[in-house]
């Protein structure tokens, strides 16, 4: 199909979708409504991307048709934009081609981020809560609401593992990558000699999950409730108010006792449950796909390395795509948009790459 055929086809679809939301029984219904303008912002954007193609191939045609006439004024003038015109067509040509990747159906999601310390100790505990701060500084720079769901401190103020809860538009699909292990290089506050250090954290990042994505049996779940505790182990509340949750088919274990209420702590439990049986229930389908359609940079595995943070030479560094960033205080302060945006950019050159061998 031409792209003129294929952008009347797509405003005839986004005259059925602003239809469809005028409707009372959309109205009533919040997942048509989310789903109906997911598709109706994805469908705008490819709509301009096209009417910008043929406004500039028709630009172009007649600048050809210039360049070759009897004027030669008009003709030199043509030519000199000819050039432009081609790098213009081009750059519009990959836009669409991006554009047109199907969407990852959780990018509108919030996420469930699991951060916890891995081999190092309490330097690694110390190095979880600074990865803590830098995705808590970032959701503030993006406007997101950020929650913590659930929280192990270690003796000296870090954390052995926290999980929290980001919401917003699109979270998920700017913090999709961020899933594997983070690998920190610095001298520790208890070093006296002043060597270097290696620890690391690692971060699970899931898509928020509602009611009617997983359905949950009350039968298949054991519920523990238990005394609240800090660092040390000592009790930190004088009620039964923690919560520990057993999904038995999976054996997916939750805890939650950061409130002082049960309900909410089994409130936030459960949140974190369906986030995790969510994830499994898609790793599942995508196990199903064919290796051309799995994203090589997105792939979310939490046993790889992906990132290094070395403090004396203020060097960050993301192995996936050999990106180094000499500015590792402002990366930590939350600037991470350039990192992400490489991410994401290099993830659709792969996925077009694999579609063009096919």
């Amino acid at each position: 199909m031409t792209a003129k055929g294929e952008q009347k086809k797509i405003e005839a679809r986004l005259e059925e979708i602003d239809g469809a939301l005028c409707k009372p029984e959309t109205l009533k219904n919040r997942s048509l409504m989310k789903s109906l303008n997911t598709e109706r912002y994805g469908l705008v954007e490819i709509n301009n991307t096209l009417v910008d193609i043929l406004d500039t191939e028709s630009l172009l045609e007649e600048m050809n048709t210039a360049a070759i006439g009897n004027d030669p004024e008009l003709s030199e003038m043509a030519s000199e934009e000819i050039p432009d015109l081609k790098t213009k067509l081009k750059k519009l040509n990959h836009k669409l081609k991006i554009l047109l990747i199907p969407p990852d159906p959780n990018d509108q999601r919030g996420v469930v981020m699991e951060i916890r310390a891995g081999t190092g100790g309490e330097e690694a505990a110390l190095f979880a809560g600074s990865i803590f701060k830098m995705y808590s500084y970032y959701a503030q720079k993006k406007g997101w609401k950020s929650e913590v769901m659930s929280a192990r401190e270690s003796d000296r103020g870090g954390y052995k593992e926290i999980i929290l809860n980001l919401s917003g538009n699109g979270v998920y699909s700017r913090l999709k990558y961020e899933s594997g292990v983070h690998r920190v290089q610095r001298v520790p506050e208890t070093e006296t000699s002043g060597r270097i250090h290696t620890s690391a954290c690692t971060v699970a990042v899931l898509p928020e999950a509602e009611e009617i994505d997983v359905e949950i049996n009350n039968d298949e779940l054991r519920i523990d409730v238990y005394r609240s505790s800090g660092p040390g182990g000592q009790s930190v509340n004088t009620t039964d108010s923690a919560v520990r949750i057993t999904h038995l088919p999976t054996g997916t274990v939750v805890s939650c006792q950061d409130e002082k209420s049960q309900i909410k702590n089994k409130a936030k439990a459960m949140k974190v449950l369906r986030a995790r049986l969510l994830i499994v229930k898609q790793d599942e389908e995508n196990a199903k796909r064919s290796e051309s359609r799995k994203s090589m940079v997105g792939s979310g595995d939490r046993s790889a390395k992906i990132r290094t943070y070395n403090f004396p030479q203020g060097r960050f560094t993301d192995h996936r795509i050999h990106l180094t960033l000499h500015n590792l205080n402002d990366v930590l302060s939350g600037n991470l948009d350039q990192v992400i945006e490489a991410l994401i950019k290099a993830d659709q050159e792969k996925i077009l790459a694999a579609r063009s061998k096919k």
